[in-house]
Order: C-alpha cells, then sequence, then structure tokens
C-alpha cells in the first residue's frame, strides 16, 4: 500500500527524464572509461526502478481486464501472466546485456543411469513432461537468470517457492501472488542451541515450507516446471562452515564429511525436494549448475565488479524418473551425488570447449540473434 504507489508516481518522473537518461546511455558506452562505475549504477538503479513501475502498471491493467480481479486465477490470466513476465525479464536482460555486458549460456545433458548423453538445453526441457528442478543458488540474480532461461528459452511456466523477504519489491510481489507460487520465510542457517526460539522455529517453518511444496507441486502441467533450490540460500564460506556444523551437531557424521568435500555449494536440504519428489509421481528431476556469479555475494563485490562483463553459464543435467530413488535415504545418497557433481563441474571451470565447424557457424549466429546470448 505504500512501497507500490511510491513506485508507480516516481514512473512518469523517469519518463520525463528519458532524453537525459538515453544521453547517459551513449556516454556510458561511448565516452567513459569502462571501468567508471557510478554512471553505470546509477543507470541500472533508473531501469530497473522505470522497470518495475511499468511492470505494475501491466499488472493493474491485468487486474481490471480480469473483472477487477474476480478471474484472476483462471487458466487464461495466469497464462497472460507468464507471458508479461516472460516479456519482463527479456528486457531487463536485454539491458543488462548493453549496460552490464552480461551474457547467458546454457547447455545440458541426459543422465541415464550411469551414462550421459549429449543433450541441449532447449531440447531437454522441452514442455511435455513435467519437471523438477533442483537449481544451485549463489550470487545476485541467480533465480532470476533460471526464471528467465525457464520462460524465454524453454517456454516453460515455473512454479516456484521463494523467500517472503522477495515481496518488499512490489511489481515482483504482485506478479508472484498472481501465479503458482508460495512465499516462505527462510529457516536461517545459525546452529540451533538448547531451548532456544530458532531451534523450536526452524522444524515449524521447515514444515510449513513442505506444506507449501506438496500443494504447489499438485497438478503439475506437461509445460510446468516445479523449482527448489536445495541449498536453501546463497553460498557464502560461512553458511557452508555453519551447515557442516549443523550437520555434526545432529549426528549425521557421514554427511558433513560430505558436505565438508564440497567447495562450491552447501550441503543441500533434503526435505523439500522429498515433498516435490512425492507430490509429481511422473516428474523427471533437472540439476541445473551455473557459474559466472560466484565471486558476488555482497553489495561491495557487486560495485568492485562494475561493470562486470559476466559470462553466465547454466548446465544441466535431467535424470528420468525412473531413476529417482524412491526410498527417502536412497534419495538422500543421491542428492548428495548430486550435488557433488555439481560441485565438481564448478571446480572444473564449468565452460564448455569451443566448437567448430558448420554447425558452430550456424550456433554463433543464433547467439548474435538470441535476445540473451543463449548457447546450445
Amino acid at each position: 500500500m505504500v512501497i507500490a504507489p511510491l513506485v508507480v508516481i516516481a514512473a512518469p518522473l523517469l519518463i520525463g527524464l528519458m532524453p537525459l537518461l538515453l544521453l547517459v546511455i551513449i556516454i556510458v558506452a561511448s565516452f567513459i572509461p569502462r571501468r567508471f562505475r557510478w554512471p553505470r549504477a546509477l543507470l541500472i538503479a533508473l531501469v530497473y526502478l522505470l522497470w518495475d513501475a511499468l511492470l505494475l502498471l501491466v499488472l493493474f491493467a491485468l487486474w481490471i481486464a480480469t473483472g477487477f480481479g474476480w478471474k484472476i486465477r483462471s487458466s487464461w490470466s495466469i497464462r497472460a501472466h507468464y507471458a508479461v513476465a516472460a516479456l519482463a525479464l527479456r528486457v531487463l536482460f536485454w539491458v543488462c546485456r548493453g549496460v552490464l555486458r552480461v551474457r547467458v549460456l546454457t547447455e545440458g545433458a541426459q543422465q541415464t543411469d550411469d551414462s550421459t548423453t549429449a543433450a541441449s538445453f532447449r531440447q531437454m526441457l522441452r514442455p511435455g513432461t513435467p519437471v523438477i528442478v533442483a537449481s544451485r543458488h549463489a550470487g545476485p540474480g541467480d533465480s532470476f537468470v533460471l526464471m528467465h532461461a525457464l520462460l524465454n528459452h524453454v517456454k516453460r511456466m515455473p512454479r516456484v517457492v521463494v523467500k517472503d523477504t522477495l515481496q518488499w519489491d512490489p511489481a515482483i510481489d504482485v506478479l508472484l501472488n498472481r501465479l503458482p507460487s508460495r512465499f516462505i520465510s527462510p529457516t536461517g542457517f545459525t546452529p540451533p542451541t538448547g531451548g532456544s526460539a530458532r531451534s523450536v522455529q526452524r522444524p515449524a517453518n521447515a514444515h510449513v515450507a513442505e506444506k507449501a511444496i506438496t500443494e504447489l507441486v499438485d497438478g503439475l502441467g506437461t509445460a510446468d516446471a516445479f523449482v527448489i533450490f536445495p541449498e536453501g540460500g546463497n553460498f557464502t564460506p560461512s553458511r557452508r562452515i555453519t551447515r557442516i556444523d549443523r550437520l555434526r551437531e545432529s549426528g549425521k557424521e557421514a554427511l558433513a564429511l560430505r558436505a565438508e568435500a564440497l567447495q562450491h555449494v552447501l550441503a543441500p536440504q533434503p526435505r523439500g525436494l522429498y515433498a516435490a519428489i512425492e507430490a509429481a509421481p511422473l516428474a523427471d528431476v533437472v540439476f541445473i549448475a551455473h557459474s559466472g556469479l560466484d565471486d558476488l555475494s555482497s553489495v561491495r563485490d557487486l560495485w568492485r565488479a562494475l561493470p562486470m562483463e559476466k559470462r553466465i553459464t547454466l548446465h544441466a543435467w535431467r535424470v528420468p524418473r525412473a531413476d529417482v530413488p524412491v526410498a527417502r535415504d536412497d534419495q538422500m545418497v543421491w542428492l548428495y551425488d548430486w550435488f557433488t557433481r555439481i560441485d565438481g563441474w564448478i571446480d572444473r571451470g564449468s565452460h564448455p570447449a569451443p566448437k567448430s565447424g558448420p554447425q558452430a557457424a550456424q550456433e554463433q549466429e543464433q547467439t548474435a540473434q538470441s535476445d540473451d546470448a543463449a548457447q546450445e
């Protein structure tokens, strides 16, 4: 009631400043040294505020079009909101390409038993079978990157469980509350202490999260994708140590040893994935790793990285449902095995070897024409 109207009121002011904004873009792109941070930071802040305000106005128009919210949950309304989300992310990443020089590349592999078959990201995630997407979580905006890839690369409609703190962004708050999604309170990373409020709160929050996941996965369609981040939060070295300590304090020494071997990802928290797998018996599981945002864990890191000039690589492995263990103990080992593989992929540098020949030339042309320089 306060933040959203303020954002919308600011929009006309920004529209009036568009000529000056375009001038700033030209100056930044042509004359100011590439490492000059302030114009880029200011430009991104202004563009994001304008993006948020315009998105709110479009969502308001959709609310009117649905009979002032009467049909806001109808199937055509949900499809329309997914289309708006896809377009909004496409525009946002177009700006990031031009101002921050961020490129998003995709690659994939099909996993069957002990064998791995090469497959393109689009081919592997194309609609036809419901999928559960279990993604690594590290770096600012990685969830935006993943949603952009699912909506615009493979035309999937993602269902996602996200932290309730994202509701401070009014456009995200309105949009996700109209789509199949759930906001939950984070369970935290502090080791539980005897009798503390946090030690009581964490199981309660975990139960709420599992219930939200079960409700969200119910009825998962062939063009849908349920998205979950098993780590429960962005990777930081301190969180990694805390997660290992929590495993030890709970008597899970074997898992703590496995978690110590993980250098780039947190030890996964499996209960959410358990709930999703149980609620969607026909869904394949897709694991997604990414690199390029690993060194950006704080505002200071972001500032030092400007202009980013980042190449973000998403790598996906698809596991057919028949290869997903049934027993929860087996699923635990299986999940740690996959996060060990993700950790190894990150450690090896993540970037695919350069291709050559006619296929490579064709892909390079597609990359140049793509809205986000996606490389199959």
